[in-house]
C-alpha cells in the first residue's frame, strides 16, 4: 500500500511536466503488458511496478487543469485521499450490517448533496456506477410508478401486455437518458421530440400536452451549450396533467449549488426524479453518479429485494434504492469533499469553472474564432472559419498537447467543444490553453494556404 501510495503521488506531482494526453511512444508500450495469461505467482511489487512504469505514461492527465474534453471533472485532493482510505476499507454498503461506517457517511452525503441542489429535504438520493446508471434508475421507478397508478405491477406481471406509456422529451436530450429508456424496454417510437431554441432549451410554447401516463424528461446543463430546460414553465404543468418529470442534471444541476448561478436552474426541484454526477462538478473520482427521488417508495418499488440471507434491516438500505446489490462506499468520496470544502467551497467550484469558461470564450473571441452559443455555465462552442478548418484545429490541438478538447456538432456546424469541469483549471490554464489554440489555428491556416 505504501509503495503504491507513493508512485501514485510521484504521478500526480508530475502531471503539470507532461502533454496532458500520453505520447504514441507511450501509448505504443501498453504492448508489453503480455496478453498471456501467467502460469503462476509473482511478487506484488513487481506487478504494481510494471503497472507505473508502463501504465502511468500512458495515462489522460484528466486532473491537472489542462483537460476539456467531453465533460469529466478532475479529482478534488480530499476525495483522492478518501478514495484511497476506502479503497482499503473495502466496504460492501448494500446492507448497513455490511458496513456501518460506509452507510452512515453515504445517508450523510446524500442528504448534503440535496441540500446544495436545493432539492427537497425528504427526496432520497442514492449513489450509483455514473450519470447513465442514475438516469436508468429514475426512469424505472418512473415506468414503475406510472403503470402503478393504473394499477399494473411490473413486479408480477412485467411488461408483457402492460398500459403503453409516452415520454416527451427534447431534440436535445442526452444519450445516456435514451439509452435508459432502452435499458427500460420504451423505445424511441414512443417518444415524443420537442423542437430547441438556439442555446439547445426545449421550446415550453411547444411543448406539447400530457397526461397521468407520460414521463417528461428534462435537462439541466445541455451538454454541448451548459443552457438548461425552462423548468419553471414546464414542470408545473406536466406535474399537474400527473406527468413524471426527471431531469438529466449530470453537471448542470450543480448550478443550484451557487447563490449566484442557481436561477438558471429555478423550478428545477419540482420534479419527481433527478439525475446527476458527482465526477463532474463535485470532483469525485468515478464513478459516482446519483440518482434522486421525490418519494422513496417509488425507488424501493422497482428495487427492493429479499433472500433467506438477508436480515431484512429497517431503514435506508442502499440495496432496495437502486440497481446494484453489492457495490462499494461511493459517498465516502463525496463525504470527504464536502466535508472539507463546505456550502462556500462547493459553490466556489461551480463558480471558477463557469468563470474559466467565460474567459477562455473571451480570448478566442477576441482573435476571431466564433462562439456558436452564449456561454452559460462551463460548455464553450468554438467554430474557426469553416466545418474543415475546425476539425483541423481540433486535430491540431490534441496533437500539441498543451490541452486538450474534442469535437461535437451544433446545429449543423462543427464545433470544438470546451468543457470546464476540473477544480484544478486556473486563469494560467486557460491563457495557455487559448494561446496553444490559437497558434494551432494560425498553423492550420498557414497549411491551408501552402
Amino acid at each position: 500500500m505504501r509503495d503504491a501510495a507513493q508512485r501514485a503521488a510521484t504521478y500526480l506531482a508530475g502531471e503539470a511536466k507532461r502533454g496532458v494526453f500520453p505520447s504514441p511512444e507511450a501509448v505504443a508500450a501498453l504492448q508489453q503488458f503480455s496478453a498471456e495469461l501467467p502460469a503462476g505467482p509473482r511478487p506484488v511489487r513487481e506487478v504494481l511496478q510494471l503497472l507505473d512504469e508502463w501504465g502511468s505514461p500512458a495515462a489522460v492527465d484528466s486532473t491537472h487543469g489542462r483537460y476539456f474534453g467531453f465533460v469529466i471533472g478532475g479529482t478534488d485532493p480530499a476525495a483522492t485521499g478518501a478514495a484511497a482510505l476506502a479503497s482499503a476499507w473495502d466496504q460492501n454498503v448494500a446492507t448497513p450490517v455490511m458496513s456501518p461506517v460506509g452507510t452512515h457517511l453515504d445517508a450523510i452525503a446524500a442528504s448534503w448533496v440535496n441540500d446544495l441542489l436545493g432539492l427537497p429535504a425528504d427526496a432520497t438520493a442514492a449513489f450509483c456506477a455514473g450519470a447513465t446508471v442514475a438516469n436508468l434508475t429514475c426512469v424505472l421507478a418512473a415506468r414503475d410508478a406510472l403503470l402503478h397508478r393504473t394499477g399494473w405491477d411490473t413486479r408480477t406481471k412485467g411488461l408483457t401486455n402492460a398500459p403503453p406509456l409516452r415520454v416527451v422529451t427534447s431534440q436535445e436530450v442526452h444519450v445516456s437518458a435514451l439509452k435508459a429508456l432502452h435499458m427500460a424496454g420504451i423505445g424511441t417510437d414512443a417518444v415524443t421530440f420537442v423542437a430547441t431554441d438556439e442555446a439547445g432549451r426545449v421550446r415550453a410554447e411547444e411543448f406539447p400536452d400530457v397526461d397521468d401516463r407520460t414521463i417528461v424528461l428534462l435537462q439541466a446543463g445541455n451538454v454541448n451549450t451548459g443552457h438548461s430546460d425552462p423548468f419553471a414553465d414546464v414542470i408545473p404543468r406536466a406535474r399537474a396533467a400527473g406527468a413524471w418529470v426527471h431531469v438529466d442534471g449530470a453537471f448542470g444541476l450543480w448550478a443550484a449549488a451557487s447563490p449566484r448561478l442557481r436561477s438558471l436552474v429555478a423550478g428545477v426541484e419540482q420534479a419527481d426524479s433527478w439525475a446527476t454526477d458527482a465526477h463532474k462538478w463535485l470532483n469525485a473520482p468515478y464513478d459516482s453518479g446519483i440518482a434522486i427521488c421525490a418519494r422513496e417508495e417509488d425507488l424501493r418499488r422497482s428495487f427492493a429485494a429479499d433472500a433467506a440471507y438477508l436480515l431484512g434491516e429497517p431503514g435506508r438500505v442502499l440495496m432496495h434504492l437502486g440497481v446494484q446489490m453489492s457495490q462499494r462506499a461511493r459517498g465516502v468520496e463525496a463525504w470527504a469533499i464536502i466535508a472539507a470544502r463546505g456550502r462556500s467551497g462547493i459553490a466556489e467550484i461551480v463558480d471558477n469553472c463557469c468563470d474559466r469558461a467565460q474567459e477562455f470564450a473571451s480570448l478566442l473571441e477576441a482573435e476571431g474564432a466564433q462562439i456558436l452559443a452564449p456561454v452559460a455555465l462551463n460548455q464553450v462552442l468554438v467554430h474557426f472559419r469553416d466545418d474543415a478548418t475546425t476539425d483541423a484545429v481540433i486535430a491540431a490541438v490534441q496533437r500539441d498537447g498543451t490541452c486538450w478538447a474534442g469535437g461535437t456538432t451544433w446545429q449543423g456546424r462543427r464545433a470544438m467543444r470546451l468543457s470546464v469541469s476540473d477544480v484544478a483549471t486556473t486563469p494560467e490554464d486557460i491563457a495557455v490553453s487559448a494561446r496553444a489554440i490559437l497558434r494551432c489555428w494560425k498553423q492550420v491556416e498557414n497549411d491551408e494556404r501552402k
